[in-house]
């Protein structure tokens, strides 16, 4: 179900929006939100995290020796997920994407919903990210 209202969406948002994600704001095109659901301790990194109506990140990939790569577990509100070459995936609640070390992609909301998902980052060996270029208006608004 799609979310204009920012008010609505909260209500179903079940995981909170949690704070501006300021220290990866260079990476998306419109505001999103973070709310860690574990911690370090935990050995596997969980966050929602919240994509404002329009708001996406740039092209990336998630890096990794072995294993790695990235789970997102849809949870409120309708977004996009689009590897390089594919055609986009519709996201809603319940969907779950798994994302391989070293496939290019980009995930955020649909230009007329808020959305959030849940990312895991799957354990592995010498693990990170490579941030790329932003997904272009021309991309996002052929979706």
């Amino acid at each position: 179900m799609k979310y204009l209202d920012r008010e609505a969406f909260e209500k179903v948002n079940v995981f909170g929006m949690g704070v501006p994600n300021d220290a990866f704001a260079q990476y998306f095109i419109g505001r999103s939100f973070l709310a860690p659901l574990t911690g370090p301790e935990s050995g596997l990194p969980l966050s929602n995290v919240t994509f404002e109506p329009g708001c996406r990140n740039n092209w990336h990939i998630h890096t990794a020796k072995r294993g790695g790569g990235q789970i997102l577990i849809c949870v409120a509100g309708e977004g996009w997920y689009q590897e390089e070459g594919k055609p986009a995936v519709s996201l809603v609640p319940g969907v779950v994407i798994t994302i391989p070390a070293g496939v290019k992609h980009w995930h955020g909301a649909k230009a007329d919903s808020w959305f959030s998902h849940i990312a895991i980052s799957v354990p592995g060996e010498e693990c990170g990210n490579q941030w790329l270029e932003p997904v272009s208006d021309e991309e996002y608004k052929a979706l």
